[in-house]
């Protein structure tokens, strides 16, 4: 069943009215309702088109929390061949919110991680929502180690709101872990690709996101805090959101303005939820392309190249 966002009511209710004609229509009523249905739904999908075409910053940052959004899994489930998941840190134990591993995309060896949110209240528990612990990021170096010494491409997905908060997390090194994460992306000589597909969110993201090329869906957002952490702090009201949302430039046009993502990934009409498989494969498209663009590098190149990228952000000379 398709859930609607509250900003997308009217088009909910087009959709709504379309269904009630196509019950009227499979009760063989003597009724034709055929071309009232394809007015409506073309209402509806011109709506849909609009609405999504203006979109505020707090808006998007609600189409990338969706939980119809495809999450890391499914990109992996879409995109990838003979996948074979890696798991533990092998110095604590294992992090279900992010996975990783090696298989084959578009027929070439390559390493993906990436955090996992969930899509049922079962599997949301079960990783934590994609708010990872220490040992989540230990098992990132441990993949992305194996994947430097093969020579084997590593793609991030990232979707976090943040790394996990809690006092077990901060006991076990939490910020020296994700430092240890973005030092490894840094460090790697093979080409890295990572992918803002959901939410990006602070250290957390940042941690697998170093990468030579940075992409970002239509209306996913990368931010430094989630809008209601900076409405907390700036104002003392997490009610105050959409206002943190709107100043913060968190959208994926502020990123390519800023210079810190290097290209935007369309999303199907309506976003990456009422079409997944179309989401999945625009963005293995563009996996694909950016891989394509770094295939000539040698390490020390890899290495210039992601070194300058990201110390060129903020230039203004």
């Amino acid at each position: 069943m398709r859930s609607y966002l509250d900003f997308e009511k009217p088009v909910a209710e087009l959709e709504a009215k379309v269904e009630e004609l196509r019950a009227v229509q499979g009760a063989g009523e003597a009724v034709d309702v055929a071309d009232e249905i394809s007015r409506l739904e073309a209402k509806a999908a011109q709506a849909l088109k609009d609405l999504y075409a203006g979109l505020t910053p707090w808006q998007k940052t609600q189409v990338a929390r969706h939980p119809q959004r495809p999450h890391c899994l499914d990109y992996v489930a879409g995109l990838l061949t003979e996948f074979t998941p890696f798991a533990g840190d092998r110095k604590f134990g294992e992090d279900e919110a992010i996975v990783g591993g090696f298989g084959r995309f578009r027929g070439e060896s390559i390493c993906v991680m990436g955090h996992e949110k969930g899509s049922t209240t079962e599997s949301r528990l079960k990783h934590n929502f994609g708010m990872a612990r220490p040992e989540g990021y230990r098992k990132a170096v441990r993949l992305m180690e194996m994947a430097n010494r093969f020579d084997i491409p590593v793609v991030a997905l990232v979707d976090t709101a943040g790394a996990y908060p809690g006092i077990d997390a901060e006991e076990r090194g939490q910020a020296e872990a994700i430092a240890r994460s973005t030092e490894a992306c840094l460090a790697l000589g093979v080409p890295n690709v990572a992918v803002i597909v959901g939410e990006g969110g602070s250290g957390g993201a940042i941690a697998i996101a170093t990468a030579n090329r940075v992409l970002m869906l239509e209306h996913a957002i990368y931010s430094v805090i989630s809008p209601e952490g900076a409405a907390s702090i700036l104002w003392r009201d997490t009610a105050r959101a959409q206002d943190a949302a709107t100043n913060m430039k968190i959208t994926a046009e502020d990123m390519i303005r800023f210079g810190v993502v290097d290209s935007i990934i369309p999303e199907p009409p309506g976003g990456a939820h009422r079409d997944p498989a179309a989401a999945v494969a625009a963005t293995g498209d563009a996996i694909a392309e950016a891989l394509l663009s770094l295939r000539g590098l040698d390490r020390e190149g890899i290495r210039k190249h992601r070194r300058d990228k990201f110390l060129s952000i903020g230039k203004t000379l």
